[in-house]
């Protein structure tokens, strides 16, 4: 009586995995909706969509000459989810159709034009502008969010952009403004074929250049070159000479992050005040120490003293406001606690290390 209880045991575990690995939405097998919508879904090019942890399925045809349908769906993970339609694989400056089930199960569906990474920049957009959207809805089914619409164009496209927002943060009336996405894909697709690759979006490796520059050079070699000048004068000159190179190269990488940066900002027309005052703050503090080391004093002068103070002090206020807007640039960049984390163990090794030596200096007097 065992074995058969074992093999059902089987057949019901095995049948749990086949559930979990074959979702009954999938491009393998028809979508039957219990809500009716405005075209035949069993004729529609099937393409799956997966990015991150996401499994979206885009469904179209083309109804005539100047009439497409579309048909995404995606899991209901209490955010909203978009799909938008760029002039050049970017988000800013695309129209999108964006879905979200509220409280208590309401479909919400609204299309959108962003004008900007800024929330305030992404804004409702009137009917008879940007994408000419028909008969949209949204169906709520088993446990997914199907967006339902027609778009009169006679070539939509093909730069698509897909969306998740943050889970639990979905917009509210009267102006339904977005909060900024939890994770998105710009691909390019081939209606004709219904084949797709993800695009390659030239300002993400702008950030990137960006954001590790500046952190190399500003909140790296800086700290590195400080604790040269502080903890190996007993090997002179070669401490100078290391001082200096360390720092004339953290100065160079982190001018060329900052430069990325304004380059980067001016193509996204995005607004990050405070990121860009404290990053100019930054260069002008390694301006002044550039000055002050060629305007430095002989080791015999009265002013001397003062002018290792003035470059003491301003070489740490330098070194914690570089620390500061690395973590508010991983803020703003979407980087996750893992570059947070990672950052901060540099950080921590920094701190212990200089402990250490600060230590080892002090009881050697």
């Amino acid at each position: 009586m065992k074995a058969p209880i074992f093999f059902l045991f089987l057949s019901s575990f095995f049948s749990h995995i086949h559930s979990q690995t074959n979702p009954s939405d999938s491009c393998n097998s028809p979508l039957t909706l219990q809500t009716p919508v405005p075209f035949q879904t069993a004729s529609l090019h099937c393409v799956p969509i997966l990015f991150g942890s996401h499994n979206f399925i885009l469904r179209y045809a083309q109804e005539s000459t100047n009439v497409w349908n579309f048909l995404l769906s995606a899991p209901n993970t209490n955010a909203y989810i978009g799909i938008g339609f760029s002039p050049n694989g970017n988000m800013v400056g695309s129209s999108a159709v964006v879905g979200w089930v509220g409280s208590g199960g309401t479909s919400n569906l609204q299309k959108y034009y962003l004008g900007g990474q800024s929330p305030n920049l992404v804004t409702i957009e009137p009917s008879n502008q940007g994408l000419l959207v028909d008969n949209s809805s949204m169906v709520v089914q088993s446990n997914r969010v199907h967006i339902v619409f027609q778009l009169r164009s006679d070539s939509p496209s093909t730069r698509l952009i897909y969306a998740v927002g943050p889970a639990g943060r979905l917009p509210v009336g009267p102006r339904f403004q977005l909060a900024q996405h939890d994770d998105m894909i710009s691909t390019v697709l081939n209606y004709a074929t219904g084949q797709f690759q993800s695009h390659i979006n030239p300002e993400s490796s702008l950030r990137r250049s960006h954001g590790l520059l500046a952190m190399l050079g500003w909140a790296i070699l800086m700290p590195i070159g400080a604790m040269v000048a502080r903890y190996m004068r007993k090997w002179d000159p070669i401490w100078f000479y290391s001082h200096a190179i360390i720092q004339s190269l953290g100065f160079t990488l982190g001018l060329i992050g900052i430069i990325c940066g304004l380059v980067l900002e001016n193509r996204l027309s995005v607004t990050v005040n405070k990121h860009k005052g404290i990053g100019i703050t930054i260069l002008i503090f390694g301006c002044l120490q550039v000055i002050a080391v060629l305007a430095r004093p002989d080791k015999t002068s009265k002013v001397r003293k003062y002018w290792n103070w003035y470059h003491f002090g301003v070489g740490r206020a330098l070194i914690f406001l570089a620390a500061v807007n690395v973590f508010y640039g991983i803020h703003l960049g979407n980087g996750g606690s893992g570059w947070n984390a990672g950052f901060a163990v540099i950080l921590t090794v920094f701190f212990l290390v200089s402990l250490v030596l600060e230590l080892r200096r002090i009881f050697r007097k």
